[in-house]
């Protein structure tokens, strides 16, 4: 012990109160906070409320002090300035000479004190709220001395130096089912390991969730039950705050809340919160940080009342906002991706009423329709994200965007299965919506007959024509019933199911059909409309499969010419013209100008599209049929080759444009197998 001014100190020395600790489920992120912080120096815990910063903490603290690597530890509660100072001024008062100092001066000589002594001390500053509350206040980087922070601030000031930022996650799924296993050791570990997972492995809320259900003597199935129930708020499904464990100071949700609070503080004012409501409604695993910028949530946030003086939000505005709830780690940013943990989106639902959550989804949903990029580019991941948030919007409890009518972002979505080569998903996805528009809007509704429409649409693109005739004439016939028989829905479905005979092996009955379709589009719609332009191009289409090529070479020419004017030359429906026209060009006998075409068609689709794009693919295939047509075999097959790889890849094996490229391989090698050769001299 040393002796100082009269005063006794016996070391090792202990000043505050340390949490005990609530379980040891601590041994990796341990590890790792010994090796971050070997040397001394400074480790700020930074994380969301509920990932166990705290507890990593107070598990280092125990290690440190029950091994006696420390002679001195000091637990600071650290949500204020003022707990700050008294702690450390408790310290000097229980070291040093400090009983007639001021709390700010005793605190200041503490620090001075952990300047030049040899003793090895740590100091815990835990749940630091603002990190201008430490201004004079950090303590000393020292090799003798080491420094923990937990905080949910990722503010820069809090790195730098010596000061190591570390990012504190969730449990990862092993060490969260081995956590359930200790504290509810009879259950099943499938059902635990899934309750992991519905909980998002946050450590927070599987410890609260196993009193709570340990309170209610439920059993693991029946208490994910409850959870999986939207109607149920988060705050049911966990102790109330008298029947918290003793080492939680909160339930998740109201941890939650602390942090909305402070975020929603940070300029700019009053954003944070609407941002972070609107993040609530789709996926939590990745949305895209430019949905924010759409003008569907800058003009819903410029409605809000901010305010007197409030100004228009723009898209500066938002990415502070968002920075702002990042700073206090509600949402994760990566890769231009926003990731929020599914419990926070559940306990920020929870706060908002029916109204306030159908306005939220409109508003979700009116931004996804709007971010949506057209064309659809080769980017099955990006495709992917958009529908992932789309199908997490759609799952939330209510009939924001099923009500009155079907909100577009939903056939957007199916649309874009088909778009990327999922043809069959397209079915299955519009199958569920019709019937959910079956349920909810009725049989007679335009948007129930436009899902029934979708599916005959994409059965036909699956490979299925005659099964698409089938389900298109079904269509007609309700779409006339209900619609009548000038109403472009009606005419689109007579024009699709046109175009279903030609593939079902009826060329001529689709070219009658065609001509009756354009003959009421041009009276109805008049001779620009791009729906007018449409049937034209599937008339001259059919046409030369009907054994006309070279009326459909000139007619495409028109309709090329038309469409290039009216939509623009990069244009889908124009691309597609050019591609009809190109391969009716080598039909009519000129298979080396198709060549040429579609090598031009081809960087078209490349430049507009990308490579993966299934329209660029088939456009691939079709160059190398008329190559080999014009006689280049071998080079044909070797491009075959090629586009059936990156068929294999993007649409899969079943996919009929990856068939229609074997059976071409196949045909090919076949005919060169049965060609004669000549025998060597």
């Amino acid at each position: 012990m040393t002796v100082n001014t009269g005063r006794v100190v016996r070391w090792p020395h202990r000043v505050g109160v340390i949490p005990t600790v609530a379980d040891a489920y601590q041994h990796r992120r341990r590890i790792e906070l010994e090796q971050a912080t070997a040397g001394g120096g400074t480790a700020v815990l930074s994380g969301l409320g509920g990932v166990g910063k705290t507890q990593l903490a107070v598990a280092a603290a125990h290690h440190a002090w029950s091994r006696q690597r420390v002679d001195l530890l000091v637990w600071v509660t650290a949500a204020t300035r003022q707990g700050v100072v008294a702690t450390y001024a408790q310290g000097a008062y229980g070291i040093l000479d400090t009983a007639d100092e001021e709390g700010e001066q005793a605190a200041t000589r503490f620090l001075a004190w952990l300047a030049t002594t040899d003793r090895r001390w740590l100091i815990v500053l835990d749940d630091l709220r603002a990190p201008a509350d430490l201004t004079g206040l950090w303590p000393p980087a020292m090799t003798t001395g080491t420094v923990l922070v937990t905080t949910r601030r990722r503010d820069a000031a809090l790195a730098g130096g010596k000061r190591r930022l570390l990012d504190v996650d969730v449990f990862t799924p092993g060490e969260a089912t081995a956590y359930l296993r200790h504290k509810l050791p009879h259950e099943p570990v499938d059902q635990l390991h899934q309750l992991a997972a519905d909980l998002g492995h946050l450590p927070l809320a599987l410890a609260q969730a196993t009193a709570y259900l340990t309170d209610r003597g439920l059993d693991c199935a029946g208490y994910r039950a409850r959870l999986a129930d939207r109607q149920r708020a988060l705050a049911h499904l966990l102790p109330e705050p008298e029947a918290l464990p003793d080492e939680h100071r909160a339930t998740v949700a109201a941890t939650w809340w602390l942090s909305v609070i402070a975020a929603d503080r940070l300029q700019p004012r009053g954003l944070a919160r609407p941002l972070l409501e609107l993040a609530a409604m789709v996926d939590p695993n990745g949305i895209p940080v430019g949905l924010f910028t759409t003008s569907a949530i800058t003009d819903h946030l410029s409605g809000l009342d901010r305010g007197a003086g409030a100004s228009p939000v723009g898209q500066e505005a938002v990415a502070d906002a968002l920075h702002n709830l990042h700073r206090l780690s509600l949402v994760a940013y990566g890769a231009g991706r926003l990731q929020v943990h599914a419990l926070v989106q559940r306990a920020t639902r929870d706060q908002l009423t029916p109204d306030q959550l159908d306005t939220a989804a409109r508003v979700a949903a009116d931004a996804l329709l709007e971010f949506w990029p057209a064309p659809e580019r080769d980017d099955p991941v990006g495709s992917q994200v958009l529908r992932a948030n789309t199908a997490a919007l759609y799952e939330h409890p209510g009939r924001a965007l099923l009500d009155l009518h079907c909100h577009a972002v939903l056939f957007r979505a199916g649309r874009s299965l088909g778009d990327t080569g999922q043809p069959a998903a397209a079915v299955a996805y519009f199958t569920d919506l019709h019937t959910d528009c079956l349920r909810v809007l009725g049989p007679d509704h335009s948007d129930t007959l436009t899902a029934l429409h979708h599916i005959a649409q994409w059965r036909g693109e699956a490979g299925d024509p005659a099964g698409a005739v089938e389900a298109f004439t079904q269509v007609l016939v309700e779409r006339l019933r209900v619609l009548g028989p000038d109403h472009p829905d009606t005419l689109s479905t007579r024009n699709d199911l046109a175009y279903s005979q030609g593939r079902a092996g009826d060329p001529a009955g689709a070219v009658e059909a065609f001509a009756r379709v354009l003959a009421d589009r041009l009276r109805v719609m008049g001779p620009d409309h791009p729906d007018t332009l449409f049937t034209r191009n599937n008339l001259a289409y059919w046409q030369g499969a009907a054994g006309d090529a070279a009326g459909a070479v000139e007619a495409l020419r028109q309709v090329l010419a038309d469409r290039s004017r009216v939509l623009g030359p990069d244009h889908r429906h124009t691309l597609s013209t050019s591609s009809n026209l190109a391969h009716w060009r080598g039909a009519a006998g000129d298979p080396a100008g198709a060549v040429e075409a579609l090598r031009q068609v081809l960087a078209d689709y490349l430049r507009v599209f990308g490579p993966d794009h299934p329209h660029t693919l088939t456009t691939r295939r079709n160059l190398a049929h008329w190559r080999s047509e014009a006689g280049d075999r071998a080079g044909a097959v070797e491009a075959t080759e090629h586009v059936l790889a990156d068929q294999l890849r993007v649409l899969g094996p079943r996919h009929p444009d990856t068939l229609a490229s074997r059976r071409n391989l196949a045909r090919w090698r076949a005919d060169d197998e049965g060609r004669p050769r000549n025998n060597p001299p």
